[in-house]
């Protein structure tokens, strides 16, 4: 298995970056976010999971190991394949899935395009074996219920998941907790 790899960015796609790494250029597919915010030209390091199939192989990177952790986690539930497991870590941080889990909150999942609620049911079912109730990692917060609210609020009014999470992480960390007032800290951040 390819473990990691890294080089300079040579090309940029929606939901791939090409590395050159010597004389040879590797597609890698990234989440979105990670597809956003490489630039041409800079090096970049990636933890990586190749997937080999009969029709072909296919590299896929990630910004941390706990990412590409959740994405061969999220390949052992039935009906779950590569592209769908990079849409759901493009959609949901690895502190929303555990929350998802850890809630039994399959209405979260269901909200990546291509994950209808018995996919989402199957990912809660399977993943709550895998990952414990006191599993937290360096960096991530898992939201409380007061941001949940604010979250399911803003998906409500028609932002995209990720919009949505961006917003809630904007918000002051001394900011009340209550849930009018982060609405609206949430939504001064995504006014134009």
């Amino acid at each position: 298995m390819i473990a990691f790899i890294e080089g300079e960015v040579a090309h940029v796609g929606d939901d791939h970056l090409v590395l050159r790494l010597g004389g040879l250029g590797l597609q890698v597919f990234v989440p979105t976010a990670l597809a956003r915010q490489a630039q041409v030209g800079v090096p970049m390091f990636l933890h990586t999971h190749l997937v080999v199939r009969e029709d072909g192989w296919a590299l896929y990177g990630f910004e941390s190991e706990i990412e590409r952790h959740y994405f061969t986690l999220l390949l052992g539930v039935n009906g779950v394949g590569p592209r769908l497991a990079l849409a759901i870590l493009s959609a949901l941080s690895v502190g929303l899935i555990q929350q998802a889990v850890h809630g039994e909150q399959p209405d979260l999942l269901a909200r990546v395009p291509g994950v209808g609620r018995k996919t989402a049911q199957k990912i809660i079912l399977y993943l709550q074996d895998k990952i414990g109730r006191e599993e937290s990692f360096t960096g991530l917060a898992a939201f409380s219920e007061v941001d949940h609210q604010v979250l399911e609020a803003l998906t409500h009014l028609g932002y995209s998941v990720v919009e949505a999470q961006a917003a809630l992480q904007s918000i002051p960390r001394d900011a009340p907790a209550d849930v009018e007032e982060r609405l609206r800290l949430a939504l001064q951040h995504l006014a134009p």
